[in-house]
């Protein structure tokens, strides 16, 4: 699989979100990372299903919809009626996470689970066959600002081998602290999806997105 860029739009200026979005597609980004915080799971709030639905009536873009909310199964028809194509939720945030992917499969989109910077890879083991992608994160969710944490990297490594080894299909994605200094690593490591929020939004989006591919060609 060759990585791609997932931009973030919680980096986003949304008094120009939808210039942003044709930003984006002009330089054949296919994945948008929508973060919606609750402010249980994690401290921050951001925003809802509105906001999505507005977004899906002027992009095609894979809404990659990641909820940082607690008992996220109560949304889940909710937001893939607002447009979301991927749904990912937190390992920790579900009591009944086999029920949870349930949910998302019925309602058509695709499934993925989080895991936190200190869970390990080894609780998703009966889950990994019904999955379409795993979402590292690189920091603790919630915070803006923070640096990658190395190790987590390492689950990167561990989940393309379990993928190789047994012969699963799922996408792995990373976000948090995901910058222009760091991101071929994260590549070599064996992240498809690489989620960037201000790497990509701040300052000139397109000439920002030409300097991450660039780097990303040369993983290897």
């Amino acid at each position: 699989m060759k990585s791609q860029l997932a931009p973030s739009i919680l980096s986003a200026d949304f008094s120009r979100l939808g210039d942003q979005i044709r930003d984006l597609e002009q330089e054949n980004i296919e994945f948008l990372h929508i973060d919606v915080m609750d402010g249980m799971f994690v401290p921050a709030i951001s925003f809802g299903m509105p906001v999505i639905a507005s977004l899906r009536k002027i992009t095609d873009l894979f809404f990659d919809v990641h909820l940082m909310v607690q008992e996220p199964i109560r949304y889940i028809s909710d937001f893939r009626d607002a447009g979301a194509d991927g749904i990912t939720v937190h390992y920790e945030a579900c009591e009944d996470l086999d029920g949870t992917l349930s949910a998302i499969r019925a309602s058509g989109a695709e499934t993925a689970v989080s895991l936190c910077p200190e869970t390990p890879v080894s609780v998703l083991k009966p889950y990994l066959p019904k999955l379409d992608m795993v979402l590292i994160m690189g920091v603790h969710p919630g915070f803006g600002g923070q640096v990658l944490i190395p190790e987590t990297l390492d689950k990167v490594k561990q989940l393309k081998e379990i993928r190789s080894q047994e012969g699963h299909h799922y996408r792995i994605e990373i976000d948090g602290g995901i910058h222009l200094e760091n991101i071929v690593e994260t590549v070599r490591c064996g992240t498809d999806l690489v989620v960037a929020g201000t790497a990509v939004f701040q300052g000139n989006i397109k000439e920002n997105i030409r300097m991450l591919k660039e780097v990303m060609s040369h993983d290897s």
